[in-house]
């Protein structure tokens, strides 16, 4: 999640963490299926709320 708002891209972020690309996007979609939001924004709104992000 702190990578997405770094505003890394997809690629940055498998190359930060060693991860494919498909596997940083099926994360990614399975967080937004589970947390019920539409999009990469709904999931940086529930971190910020639940105080997940460092600032």
């Amino acid at each position: 999640m702190q990578l997405i708002v770094d505003e890394k891209t997809t690629q940055e972020i498998a190359d930060t963490l060693f991860l494919s690309v498909s596997t940083v996007e099926t994360h990614r979609m399975n967080l937004i299926s589970k947390l019920g939001v539409k999009n990469a924004a709904g999931l940086v709104k529930i971190a910020l709320e639940k105080g997940l992000l460092k600032e």
